[in-house]
């Protein structure tokens, strides 16, 4: 398996800080009780011989196709939400190469596991000559680019348990609510938001974190597909946009950002973009012929892949990774333009594991959707090779009285933690040699010393975290009761 990684480093300043022993609360990070993830360097001091390794998700099923009269070859911007055991699946039938009302409607499917799906005829527009369809939104602006969410908001009305927007740069966004999901009103007759692009998926949610609405949605930045984002606390009235910045890491054309909180964190945005990558052609010609590729929209001069993003709001976009996350594949036809998105929505199956999805073949008779699977937590890891390597956290703040790990280990490797003052000062009964080797593969193991002793003590008061590790991975910790 490939492993792309990134290494960081200890600034002056931070080094000064830790000799000094002046490191104090209002410096530390205050993750309290929070999982904390290592997709971003928010929690890193120093990496020495360890490195952050990015862990691709693997292809799994083919679960489902685009087979009726008003799906058709160019379905698109797709949602699944979880919802009271259910698997809700939104996304645009298009069966032709026109964005107009007679042609773009929004569909829906079920799913009880993700893998299994049923398309219900739900009566609701004649479409194409019956009501015997799955379309929950028809001859509405908005069905270029729907994009719904489950409102967990606490003050969100019944009537308005499920929210979206749609629609393109002019007129703008236009705000929707549906009670169950299935049937969709306006909000109002207006547009929401005005301020943007908005040509593909725009999505939203409402975040705890931040206790507000949060959309991120498309613009172009120096003539660059980028993303920009807008909050609002009654998904009416929007701030004006701020425009994510990826810091040093270059621009490239970001089509869809699907950025979305964790479910397990969700302080902590996660996006599976679309990186598209305008006249960089692969098929040759003849290849495109045997292929079927479409000529209606030209999609032969372009290719696309899917990038892991995040983010823990405001402006930044830290970039860590800048390879694919999912790479087009063996697969010809998803090496044209626009055949890779994937779907809004990363979904928890079963413990310890993850589902995502992605459409591919857009554009082709053949297209559908595709599961992938990954561990739980498993985007990046803390990668110790053989030899050994380490990591120093930041100072920080806790909650709880232990700490619980996701791991893995090789039957030679293992991990050890250290648990450190803000100074950097091993704890007595804490050091490295305290802690037995952990040795194995679990999402949720209790670390412990040799003295059984409780973190209690340390709670509320700076303190660092070491870790050793040996052909050993580290995806995410955890303090807890």
């Amino acid at each position: 398996m490939r492993t792309p990684y990134f290494r960081i480093h200890a600034g002056l300043v931070g080094w000064l800080l830790l000799a000094q022993g002046m490191v104090g609360a209002s410096e530390a990070a205050r993750i309290d009780s929070r999982r904390e993830l290592f997709v971003d360097q928010f929690l890193i001091q120093q990496l020495a011989g360890a490195r952050l390794v990015l862990h691709p998700p693997q292809p799994q099923e083919k679960v489902l196709e685009f087979t009726e009269p008003w799906e058709g070859v160019y379905c698109a911007y797709f949602t699944i939400i979880q919802d009271d055991g259910k698997y809700r699946l939104y996304y645009r039938g298009m069966p032709e190469a026109r964005h107009d009302l007679d042609t773009e409607v929004t569909c829906y499917a079920e799913s009880k596991n993700g893998i299994n799906w049923e398309k219900p005829s739900l009566g609701l527009f004649n479409v194409r000559g019956t009501r015997a369809n799955n379309v929950v939104l028809a001859r509405h602006r908005a069905c270029h680019n729907f994009a719904p969410f489950l409102d967990t908001n606490p003050q969100a009305a019944p009537a308005q348990r499920f929210k979206a927007l749609g629609g393109t740069g002019d007129p703008g966004l236009i705000a929707l609510v549906s009670p169950d999901g299935i049937h969709w009103t306006e909000l109002q007759k207006e547009p929401v938001f005005t301020q943007g692009a908005f040509d593909s998926q725009n999505v939203s949610f409402w975040s705890a974190a931040e206790g507000c609405y949060v959309c991120y949605f498309r613009i172009f930045k120096n003539g660059v597909r980028w993303i920009s984002r807008t909050t609002s606390h009654d998904f009416v009235h929007w701030t004006a946009p701020v425009n994510m910045e990826p810091g040093e890491n270059p621009l490239e054309h970001l089509y869809t950002s699907q950025i979305q909180p964790y479910t397990r964190t969700p302080h902590l945005y996660l996006g599976l973009s679309t990186r598209f990558m305008p006249g960089r052609r692969v098929l040759t010609e003849s290849q495109a012929k045997a292929a079927g590729t479409s000529t209606a929209f030209d999609f032969r001069n372009d290719c696309a892949d899917i990038v892991l993003t995040s983010t823990r709001g405001g402006g930044d976009f830290p970039r860590t990774f800048m390879e694919a996350f999912i790479r087009p594949g063996l697969d010809i036809r998803n090496w044209t333009s626009r055949a890779n998105y994937a779907v809004h929505g990363i979904i928890p199956a079963g413990t310890n594991e993850l589902s995502i999805f992605v459409n591919h073949n857009l554009g082709y008779p053949t297209i559908h959707l595709r599961r992938y699977s990954l561990r739980m937590d498993g985007f990046v890891s803390v990668n110790g090779p053989y030899t050994g390597g380490e990591m120093i956290t930041k100072p920080l703040v806790f909650t709880g009285r232990k700490l619980v790990l996701n791991y893995s280990t090789s039957a030679a490797g293992s991990i050890r933690v250290e648990m450190q003052d803000g100074s950097g000062r091993a704890q007595p009964g804490f050091a490295l040699q305290d802690c037995p080797e952990i040795i194995g593969d679990e999402i949720d193991r209790t670390v412990v010393w040799k003295d059984g002793g409780s973190l209690a003590p340390w709670a509320g008061k700076p303190v660092r975290l070491r870790f050793h590790l040996k052909d050993a991975d580290l995806f995410a910790l955890q303090f807890t009761e």
